[in-house]
């Protein structure tokens, strides 16, 4: 009987076995990358074909709109995706989107592909850290070698398609979608990720383990989200995002230099500096601009020792406006890196406002008189702890005093708000408080 029940389950799991195999679809995981190429892009990349390697996907898809980056970052990104077992198809999306300059390159490195209807591609000639030309021997140097390394990846378009890969080097050209298929620089044009996938089914594409045909139909599509921390580096490279933790950093630093004491504003300050100083590492900045905000923080520290009345203050606001736009703005610094000039000036005289406003209560604190002994007693307002009548006791803060009436007072009941007058010795002289 025993082996009878365990021949007719081993039927039934045969049966059955193959029904559930055809329902599960082949499985294609989809990155989105958005924005110029940050380090937290390439491990976002990373992350996403170790996943699919993991577990055995498909494809992977990796949805790109960039305006470009560094090509060191490039080419890590480049080696990343041809040294992927699982086929990589790049997607220029959405509709507007673009892969200017490295992503381009970015591009072509796919196992395959496709573009969005309304995109472009191109322009990718290289520039220096800065956005500057580089000089005549370094550019040389620098399109002959990405020149060689678009051609090997895609020379298996056909002779028209390297010459335009070579072109987007050499001449800075770009072309749309229609224009990219048309040559071949491309795969296909596919309107969203459904589409796509129809136009997959049965490709085929070649990785380092080998040729593959792609299985995409009725594929099951997972996206795979940025992490918290891969979300929070990539705003730190936001150069407007960097201006600002600058500006709130050394802002707080100053207020605890003015009114040592407390730890928020120097807690603060500390935390927005280092992140800050994460985006400066990444960003194609001018460090020359760094002279004038450390001259800008300088001043404002001399007005905190030596207060004169704003002047330095506002020599001070100039010095960070200047400072900001050369470290962030400089006519060779692309555009998308650049921060808004109002948006600097702005916040330069804002912060130079508050300031001097804290180094005005910090100079009347200097100029107030200072009161101890009995003048501090004056004008404190306790409780009448027995009846004056017209001695007795009352309460001040935490101590209780002997107490007397003034001349023009009558008597004081216990419980009933007094006033300080004056102070003889030991004995406060009191009258009813008219709070």
């Amino acid at each position: 009987m025993l082996k009878r029940f365990w021949l007719w389950m081993w039927v039934i799991l045969a049966f059955f076995s193959p029904v559930q195999a055809q329902g599960e679809g082949p499985l294609v995981l989809v990155l989105t990358a958005d924005g110029p190429l940050t380090p937290a892009m390439k491990e976002y990349l990373m992350r996403g074909i170790e996943m699919a390697e993991r577990r055995q996907a498909e494809a992977l898809i990796f949805q790109l709109d960039t305006p470009g980056g560094s090509v060191d970052l490039m080419t890590e990104m480049v080696q990343v995706i041809r040294a992927s077992t699982v086929p990589v198809i790049v997607y220029v999306f959405p509709r507007g989107a673009m892969a200017g300059s490295a992503g381009t390159v970015i591009t072509l490195a796919g196992h395959a592909a496709a573009m969005a209807p309304e995109t472009a591609i191109g322009a990718a000639s290289p520039v220096g850290s800065q956005g500057e030309d580089l000089g005549e021997t370094m550019e040389a140097k620098e399109k002959n070698i990405l020149k060689a390394t678009v051609r090997s990846l895609s020379e298996r378009r056909g002779a028209r398609a390297v010459e335009l890969a070579e072109k987007t080097i050499e001449q800075a050209e770009a072309v749309s979608a229609t224009e990219a298929l048309e040559i071949g620089l491309i795969d296909f044009i596919a309107d969203d990720i459904d589409h796509l996938l129809v136009q997959l089914d049965g490709f085929e594409v070649t990785t380092i383990a080998g040729e593959q045909t792609l299985q995409t139909q009725a594929a099951e599509v997972q996206y795979v989200d940025l992490l918290f921390i891969e979300r929070l580096l990539g705003v730190l490279t936001n150069p407007t995002v960097v201006f600002l933790l600058l500006t709130i950093g050394v802002q707080s630093l100053l207020i605890e230099l003015s009114s040592p004491g407390g730890w928020v504003a120097g807690f603060i300050g500390v935390v927005c500096l280092a992140l800050a100083a994460y985006g400066l590492g990444v960003l194609p900045v001018n460090w020359f601009g760094i002279i004038f905000l450390i001259t800008a923080f300088v001043l404002f520290i001399l007005d905190i020792k030596a207060p004169t009345h704003g002047a330095l203050t506002a020599a001070g606001v100039i010095s960070l406006i200047v400072g900001s736009l050369v470290l962030f703005n400089t006519p060779e610094t692309p555009s998308f890196q650049r921060v808004p000039v109002p948006l600097i000036i702005g916040t330069s005289i804002a912060s130079g406002a508050l300031f001097f406003a804290v180094v005005m209560f910090a100079v009347r604190a200097q100029h107030t008189p200072v009161r101890m002994g009995a003048e501090s007693m004056v004008g404190r307002v306790g409780v009448a702890r027995s009846d004056l009548r017209p001695n007795g006791l009352v309460q001040l803060g935490g101590e209780q005093w002997s107490a007397e009436l003034a001349p023009d007072q009558e008597v004081i009941e216990k419980g009933t708000r007094v006033e300080v007058v004056t102070v003889q010795g030991l004995k406060l002289i009191v009258r009813k408080s008219s709070e």
